[in-house]
């Protein structure tokens, strides 16, 4: 097992090794770059504990949720999500698979809630100003990208090259690397909302940051899991305690509580291929000691971690 140790400032990241089945060995490898929910951690306006002494010593750790795969026979690399946290993100991936390029070869975007696209902002004409980076997206995403400022400009400008997907219609990469984008259950005000499977030569990951119910989707989750090697899923929240001041219909996520019931039946080799992220503020699975992080591992399931990697 090895673990890649990278530091570029203090300020920046951490460093040090996590818990998990990290590999990253081989041709294609995904990096975890984020597990957070949409608003982040110290979260806006929160006035709760989980949030106060973040406000004054932030933790590097607490990226927007997003991940990174790098083909180094066909020195490629690929971001998925544009987060708010995308400048720090680019600079990890870049380091983390030595290619020149502070840009990837493609973005992946998810749907359009703000912590899953907002991130294009830096590539625009105030920042980066960056030249046809290629930007996949679905075709109301596309649209909503093309119809609406300041995103249009991104696109009138060149800054992005638009290339939209299709659900279900598989997207080589490379020799060595492949995406297929599938629509969930979501609250999709501007756009669809999809999950990705990523088809590395050897192995493949379930990318699912955001769904509504389990129970809304067609597919089996279950089902989908048994297909792959690595899960990535929604676990914005614990359970229904961290909402209690909120109508769960308008935030409808799977409790991370209903997501171990539904699971409870997998083999223990099933288990571990889930990997919850997408934690809200108040998750107490953020807590490196936490009664409810303690019950996730014991049954045998994984938290996501930042900079985790994992062989494709």
């Amino acid at each position: 097992m090895k673990y890649w140790i990278i530091c570029f400032g203090l300020l920046l990241f951490s460093c040090g090794n996590h818990n998990g089945n990290s590999q990253s060995t081989g041709k294609v490898s995904l990096i975890v770059l984020g597990t957070v929910q949409d608003g982040g951690s110290p979260h806006i306006g929160c006035k709760r504990d989980c949030c106060a002494e973040l406000f004054i010593n932030p933790d590097a750790n607490r990226k927007v949720v997003s991940l990174g795969v790098v083909d180094q026979e066909f020195k490629k690399s690929y971001l998925f999500e544009a987060t708010p946290d995308m400048p720090t993100q680019l600079k990890l991936l870049k380091t983390f698979s030595g290619l020149e390029p502070e840009t990837p070869n493609g973005i992946f975007l998810t749907h359009a809630h703000i912590g899953h696209y907002t991130g294009l902002m830096f590539l625009g004409r105030e920042a980066l100003g960056s030249n046809q980076v290629p930007v996949y997206a679905m075709p109301k995403m596309k649209h909503f990208l093309e119809s609406n400022g300041p995103w249009s400009q991104l696109v009138d400008l060149n800054n992005i090259l638009l290339n939209e997907m299709e659900d279900l219609q598989e997207v080589e990469l490379t020799p060595n690397l492949k995406v297929v984008p599938f629509t969930v259950p979501h609250r999709d005000e501007f756009s669809e909302t999809v999950g990705f499977k990523i088809i590395g030569p050897n192995k493949s990951a379930l990318f699912i940051p955001d769904i509504d119910k389990w129970a809304k989707w067609e597919t089996s989750i279950s089902k989908e899991v048994g297909k792959v090697d690595y899960a990535f899923l929604d676990a914005s929240f614990f359970d229904a305690e961290e909402i209690n001041s909120r109508d769960i219909s308008e935030i409808p996520h799977p409790f991370v509580v209903e997501s171990m019931e539904l699971f409870k039946s997998l083999p223990p080799s099933e288990k571990e291929k889930i990997h919850f992220i997408h934690f809200n503020h108040t998750n107490p699975l953020l807590k490196k000691e936490s009664a409810a992080r303690d019950s996730v591992l014991k049954n045998g399931f994984k938290i996501g971690q930042f900079q985790q990697q994992f062989g494709l």
